[in-house]
C-alpha cells in the first residue's frame, strides 16, 4: 500500500482520535516516521482538531500538544501490522452474486409455473375434445334412435321377457323393403362381465332356424340403447339370447331372454 492510499485509508483519523489497539498506534508511529507525507498529514489533523476544540474548551497552545505527542510517541514505539481496510468491493461481488442466484432461481420457479399452467391447459383441452367427441356420439344416437322409431315403414316388432327373465322386453324395428334391423335393447338388463346379447333372426317353418344377424356390443356405452344389426329379408320371429363374449353358432336356448314373431 502506497502512502497516498494509507493516508486515505482513514487510520490516521483514527491514530488522532485515540481510537486505534496499541499495535496499530505502533505501526501508524513507525509510518509516521518513515514517511514525511505521512507524519504531515497527522500533524493536519491534530492541528485541525486543536482548533475545533479551542472553541468548547480552553486554549492548549501546540507546543503543550506537541509535548504530550511526544510522550505518547515514546510510549507506542514498536512497529505493528496494520489490519487492511475491509474490502467492500469483495463484499458487494458476493451480494450481486447472492442476488443473481435468487434471481435465477425466482425465474427457474416461473418458468416451472408456466410450464405447469401449460400442461395443465393442454389436458383440460384434451378433456374437453373428449367430451365433445362424446356428445357428438350421443347426439348421434339420439338422432339414430329418433329416426328409427319415427320412421314409418318399420314394422315394429315386441320380443316379450323368457323363462330366464321374465321381466325383460326388447324391440326390434325392421324396414322390410330396404331389411335394415333395429334392435331397442332398453328393457334388458346390463350383460354380466364377459357376456353379450346376440340377435337371432328366426324361421318357424318347417323347423326352427336360427340365424345370428349381430351382437349387442359396448351395450353400457350405448345410453340410448337402440343397435343397428345385419339385414335380414325373410325373419318369422326374433329373439335375443345371452352370450359368451364373441357370440355363439347357435343360439343357447336355457339364456333366451326375449322372443316375439312379425
Amino acid at each position: 500500500m502506497d502512502t497516498k492510499e494509507y493516508i486515505e485509508s482513514g487510520i490516521l483519523e483514527l491514530y488522532v482520535y485515540g481510537l486505534l489497539s496499541e499495535s496499530e498506534n505502533m505501526e501508524v508511529a513507525q509510518m509516521a516516521k518513515e514517511h514525511q507525507e505521512i507524519e504531515a498529514e497527522i500533524i493536519s489533523i491534530e492541528k485541525a482538531i486543536v482548533n475545533l476544540s479551542t472553541s468548547f474548551s480552553p486554549f492548549l497552545s501546540a507546543d503543550n500538544f506537541e509535548k504530550i505527542k511526544a510522550k505518547l510517541d515514546l510510549k507506542y514505539s514498536k512497529v505493528i501490522e496494520i489490519k487492511p481496510r475491509n474490502n467492500w468491493s469483495q463484499y458487494v461481488g458476493w451480494a450481486a452474486a447472492v442476488v443473481l442466484f435468487l434471481g435465477v432461481g425466482y425465474q427457474y420457479t416461473q418458468w416451472n409455473e408456466t410450464q405447469n399452467q401449460v400442461a395443465t391447459i393442454e389436458k383440460e383441452k384434451t378433456n374437453l375434445q373428449d367430451t365433445l367427441v362424446n356428445l357428438k356420439l350421443k347426439n348421434q344416437q339420439t338422432l339414430t334412435a329418433l329416426a328409427v322409431i319415427r320412421d314409418t315403414k318399420n314394422t315394429v316388432i315386441n320380443l316379450g321377457g323368457q323363462a330366464v327373465s321374465p321381466k325383460s322386453y326388447a324391440k326390434i324395428y325392421w324396414n322390410k323393403e330396404t331389411e335394415v334391423v333395429y334392435v331397442d335393447a332398453s328393457g334388458l338388463p346390463e350383460p354380466p362381465k364377459g357376456m353379450v346379447y346376440q340377435i337371432w333372426s328366426l324361421k318357424l317353418a318347417p323347423q326352427l332356424t336360427p340365424t345370428s344377424i349381430g351382437l349387442l356390443s359396448d351395450f353400457s356405452g350405448n345410453e340410448e340403447k337402440i343397435f343397428a344389426v345385419e339385414k335380414t329379408g325373410d325373419a318369422e320371429a326374433f329373439g335375443i339370447t345371452l352370450e359368451p363374449a364373441g357370440g355363439s353358432k347357435s343360439p343357447t336356448m336355457e339364456q333366451l331372454y326375449t322372443l316375439g314373431k312379425v
